[in-house]
């Protein structure tokens, strides 16, 4: 009998069945008939259902009593009985109960927005077409609240998810194809974003006998390339995934897509530019072959001049009501020890331009004197960054600032006067900056951040590789939605106070 798998968690090792791993016959499928999807996928799909359903509901019954009381005609009545049913139909067809969607990414919820217009053209087409005078109360006021009832019904479903997945539930198991360095890079990213569902339990690569790297990281390293569909059968993984930097040609996607048709097992395949992605990339036909065409991202023009325009704004308004706080953290630092309330520090910003970066004094006014007496407990030694747990020269009150990141609140006055942004890559310093190779320069092409993707994907955690990944995809794939996803993000990151020394 072949051995059974158990469930693992990260960094631990699954136990394969030999017995599938032995040559099938010619002509002979390797893997199973397709596969129901995953139990708490099902769930998962009934809840967003069951709550798109009471939110339709409870808000069509709710405007019509907010317009016309309790006297309404029977047209309405009939609208208001079948528009949470019309609701989830019009979410079902914009994908919003997608089992590859659900979970992570945004697509839930553009479907849930999409789904709103949608509903507001149908219901005024069809009071239109058919004469019946359905109630404006169901455009106005129902389907704008059904959207954002139903969305935060998504956000709290996916919340609940992702508190299962951080205790290694809900996971799809993934097996991992490509060079070794590729599939390295994907397994720590899937790590250390838990929160997507994926879980990396077997890899195969061109050469098992040299993938050190992958079984010191605790992956299971089981056959080359020509033995995908056997092991993606005897480990019963959910996704396949590809990496970019794989042997695997195009003639080999193909008869791994058509090993896999059917069984219920996603094939995913990761393109080359890793830091590129959302809107600038499009596949479009060209003379019959699918082509990954990428735009070019753009630093300039009206977009930008919104987003300097609300880092202004945004800024001069949290300056005003931060007054308070600013005021009593000042107190609290000039009190807590000698030295001036705040640092002043040279930092390099959009263009190589140097600025003079505020932050509140964290530290006692020595602490660059004794930092060579620190370097070998820096916590990032494999970059530029220099960050150490329980640093000594901290002192208590900048413990307290640093945890919850209130030490960067004086740097909206370097928003204010131009030289940052809201939102951007983390304000290099100027050594930093003189190491610089070609493409880490590309972070210079924006105005640095008072948060970023750095800050709220694991701040002082980060090696500084990661850092600086983060940092380059925000600069390729900048937007305002990005900008105001960080932003939301950053409230969460603060609160928690996750990687923060």
């Amino acid at each position: 009998m072949p051995e059974v798998r158990e469930p693992a968690g990260p960094g631990q090792r699954v136990p394969l069945r030999s017995a599938a791993l032995e040559p099938l016959p010619p002509g002979t499928s390797a893997l199973p008939a397709g596969r129901r999807p995953l139990r708490w996928v099902r769930r998962y799909v009934a809840a967003a259902v069951a709550a798109d359903l009471l939110a339709a509901a409870l808000c069509g019954v709710c405007a019509h009593l907010i317009r016309f009381g309790t006297d309404v005609g029977s047209a309405t009545q009939l609208a208001v009985a079948i528009f949470p049913l019309v609701w989830v139909a019009v979410v079902a067809l914009q994908g919003g109960y997608d089992a590859s969607t659900i979970g992570s990414g945004n697509e839930e919820f553009r479907s849930i927005l999409q789904g709103g217009l949608v509903s507001m053209a149908a219901i005024g087409f069809a009071s239109y077409a058919t004469g019946w005078q359905l109630s404006r109360a169901l455009v106005v006021l129902a389907v704008p609240t059904t959207v954002v009832v139903s969305a935060v019904g998504r956000h709290l479903l996916r919340r609940y998810v992702h508190h299962l997945r951080a205790r290694g539930l809900c996971l799809r198991t993934v097996l991992a194809v490509g060079r070794e360095r590729a599939v390295l890079d994907l397994v720590r990213q899937l790590r250390r974003e838990r929160h997507c569902g994926m879980t990396v339990v077997a890899a195969c690569v061109p050469n098992p006998d040299h993938a050190a790297l992958l079984r010191a990281e605790g992956v299971e390293v089981v056959g080359d390339l020509t033995r995908v569909p056997d092991v993606a059968s005897a480990w019963a993984v959910d996704v396949v995934a590809v990496t970019s930097c794989s042997e695997a040609a195009a003639a080999y996607l193909r008869q791994l897509s058509w090993d896999l048709e059917g069984t219920g097992v996603e094939l995913l395949v990761a393109p080359g530019l890793m830091e590129v992605a959302g809107p600038r990339m499009h596949v479009r036909p060209f003379i019959g072959l699918p082509l990954v065409h990428v735009e070019e991202p753009h630093f300039t023009g009206p977009a930008r001049l919104v987003k300097a325009s609300l880092d202004r704004l945004g800024a001069g308004l949290l300056v005003v009501l931060a007054l308070p706080v600013l005021a009593a953290l000042a107190v609290a630092v000039h009190l807590d020890s000698a030295g001036p309330v705040l640092f002043r520090q040279q930092r390099i910003g959009q263009a190589g331009r140097p600025f003079t970066m505020l932050k509140f004094r964290t530290m006692i006014t020595d602490a660059e004197a004794r930092r060579a007496e620190l370097t070998d407990r820096n916590h990032n030694d494999d970059g530029l960054l220099f960050k150490i747990p329980g640093d000594p020269r901290i002192t208590r009150v900048g413990q307290v600032l640093r945890r919850h990141s209130l030490d960067e609140l004086p740097q909206l006055f370097n928003v204010l006067r131009g030289h940052m942004s809201l939102v951007g890559p983390r304000p290099p310093l100027p050594e930093e900056v003189a190491r610089y190779d070609s493409s880490m320069r590309r972070r210079l092409l924006v105005k640095p951040g008072l948060t970023g993707l750095w800050q709220v994907s694991g701040r002082s955690d980060l090696t500084w590789e990661e850092a600086v990944r983060l940092d380059l995809r925000y600069v390729e794939n900048w937007s305002l939605a990005l900008d105001l996803l960080i932003l939301w993000k950053t409230f969460r990151a603060v609160i928690r106070a996750d990687g923060a020394y």
